[in-house]
């Protein structure tokens, strides 16, 4: 079976840590080119890889299979619909697109053409979140009537990158952290029946929102999913609690630190967080009340590039699906409205 020749579309942040150092190591893969407009910064990191100078070039390569859209936000819908056109499949970081409207006009173009899109939803392969995701389908704390889920960091200062910090399509925490959180809550409990959102401007200097509490409704269960930008000492990332038990885990996965510190994944002991993050499980069993340490499982990105190899070459689902993207979207959408008209916004 051939590999797969893959184009990304930056070498910043995300195409130096999240996508090009898993599809180098993936053997289905083949790191074919990565766009970069001045700089030749991938030559020195992948010297069998082309720089390619403008989009045009990368996708008039006949021989790209795979483009990878991790490019800013605002740009999503544009270089996808290009590169669908192109005959390619599409990788898209999150969040998915700027609008609900370009998500539904995505997946009609990749349908039309026979092509497949899959959003970058890493996060599901964070050792944290696996753990948290065993704990709940293990049937630990039973049925389940609360979560919190929190993404929360520290810091006065605002991004150098513009487009994080200018308003506009895409722009802002909730299109930044939300998709993280919002497609982790979908992926373990379905679409919620409604949603009620609070966004706010926190740092001083900030114009966009860098706040939010998102609040999702099921019939019984509720969810709150809250990320900021001033706090200092974090909660439990994630804190879920069942008729016979919770469960509280830190937010500890290793990858990202290790892949900014420039570390090469493999197979073996990547993504192995410390014994000290391990989750809090309190419940009983058997009649028998149990409080201890559960150990934390194996996070690993590879997985979701392996995901990615299996639907192109043997036609399975992608790992993150197109209609998972646009379900994170209606989410998103609903929670601006919810804010503006100061309402729970039913779905």
């Amino acid at each position: 079976m051939s590999a797969i020749k893959t184009a990304v579309l930056s070498f910043g942040l995300s195409g130096k840590a999240f996508h090009a150092p898993f599809i180098h190591l993936h053997p289905g893969f083949e790191l074919t080119g990565i766009w970069e407009r001045t700089k030749s910064d991938s030559a020195a990191v992948y010297p069998g890889s082309k720089i390619y100078r403008s989009l045009e070039e990368v996708l008039g390569d006949e021989s790209i299979e795979l483009v990878v859209v991790n490019t800013p936000t605002a740009t999503h819908y544009d270089y996808t619909t290009k590169a669908l056109e192109a005959g390619k499949h599409v990788v898209v970081e999150k969040a998915f697109t700027a609008t609900l409207a370009e998500a539904y006009a995505l997946q009609a173009l990749a349908e039309k053409k026979g092509k497949k899109i899959s959003v970058f939803q890493n996060r599901r392969w964070d050792s944290d979140f696996k753990t948290v995701t065993s704990i709940i389908r293990e049937g630990w704390l039973g049925e389940i009537v609360e979560a919190e889920f929190h993404f929360d960091r520290f810091k006065d200062e605002l991004s150098p990158k513009p487009h994080k910090e200018t308003p506009g399509p895409g722009a802002g925490i909730l299109n930044d952290l939300s998709p993280h959180l919002i497609d982790g809550a979908l992926f373990l409990f379905g679409m919620p029946s409604a949603v009620f959102a609070d966004l706010r401007i926190t740092r001083p200097g900030s114009q966009v929102d860098d706040y939010f509490e998102i609040l999702l409704y099921y019939p019984a269960l509720r969810v709150r999913l809250k990320s900021g930008y001033q706090v200092r000492e974090p909660l439990p990332a994630f804190s879920v609690f069942g008729r016979k038990g919770s469960f509280l885990k830190s937010r500890a996965d290793i990858q990202e630190t290790e892949l900014v510190a420039g570390k090469k994944p493999n197979l073996t002991d990547w993504g192995t967080e410390p014994q000290s993050e391990q989750g809090l499980l309190h419940t009983e069993k058997d009649g028998k009340l149990i409080r201890e340490k559960v150990p934390t499982l194996q996070g690993n990105y590879y997985d979701y590039y392996d995901g990615v190899y299996q639907a192109l070459r043997y036609d399975k689902p992608m790992p993150v699906t197109v209609q998972d993207g646009i379900r994170v979207m209606e989410i998103i959408e609903a929670a601006v409205k919810s804010h503006t008209e100061k309402r729970v916004i039913d779905l």
